[in-house]
Formats: structure tokens, sequence, C-alpha cells
């Protein structure tokens, strides 16, 4: 028995590279239910033949949810009775958020936001964000969409 016995998992961005690891792994576990929330209707598609193909014993475990982190109330909707989160819904190409920056901040940054302030809103217990390595010393819209807000004693005076 574990501490995720019978509970319930979100992952956004779950049709991603990220996602398809998390899921594999939760899969082996005694977890209750695993919600895959993705703005990629296709990769969910695919996903739900291939888990129902390749693991029909579990393949009931996941649910499928469209929707945006840029969009509170698509989140909100997904996010009802989750108990953790692993947030990996980003956009991480660096060329495309070179030539797109806005949409990097609206999705790395504003859709980050977004999840957290929903999943306090929600009580989910725990939301795990992820990171880049491109955000130790961000030198792109990337990698500065991804970086850390510094704490007030970091902050320049």
């Amino acid at each position: 028995m574990s501490i995720f016995t019978g509970k319930t998992l979100m992952i956004t961005g779950g049709t991603g590279s990220f996602g398809n690891a998390v899921l594999n792994r939760f899969l082996r576990t005694d977890i209750g239910e695993i919600r895959i929330f993705s703005r990629d209707e296709k990769k969910q598609d695919d996903m739900r033949h291939e888990y129902q193909a390749k693991m029909p014993e579990v393949a009931g475990k996941i649910k499928f949810y469209i929707g945006d982190a840029r969009n509170k109330s698509t989140l909100k909707t997904a996010m009802k009775g989750v108990d953790y989160i692993f947030h990996a819904a980003v956009l991480k190409q660096v060329p495309s958020c070179e030539f797109f920056p806005m949409e990097a901040v609206k999705t790395n940054v504003i859709g980050t936001d977004n999840v957290l302030e929903t999943a306090i809103d929600a009580g989910v217990k725990c939301v795990i964000c992820l990171s880049t390595d491109k955000a130790a010393y961000p030198i792109n819209a990337m990698g500065i969409s991804k970086a850390p807000t510094p704490s007030p004693s970091q902050s320049p005076r």
C-alpha cells in the first residue's frame, strides 16, 4: 500500500513525452485514476487505443480531458477530485518559443499560474511542476518562461 492507493493523479500535458513516462510508471501502482489533460485530441485518442491494446487490465484507470492550461475553466472541470498533479503542459521547443515568445509566456507562465491557482481552489494535495535546465541561466524565450521567479531577497535592489 502506498500514498497513491486509490488516489487520483492528473497529468497536464499528459500526451507528451514526460506525460507518457509518468503514466507508464503510475499504471504499475495501485493508484485509482490517472487523468490525462491536454489540448491534443488526436494524441489522446491514439493513447487510449494504445493502452486498451497493450495494457487492457489497467486502461480503465486512464481518463482523458481535453483542455488547455491557459483556460481555467477547463482546468477546473478536470481537477475536481484530483489528489496529485504533474504539470507538464508547456511549450518546450526553443525555436517555437523564440518565434512566438508571447505564446511561451501564455502557456509556460500564465498556464502554470492557472494550474497552481486552480489546484489550490480544488484542494489538490500536491502539484509537481516541471522545469528545464534551460531555466537555470536563461538565454532564450523558452528558458526565461520556465525560470523560477526570484524571491524578494534575490531581487536586485
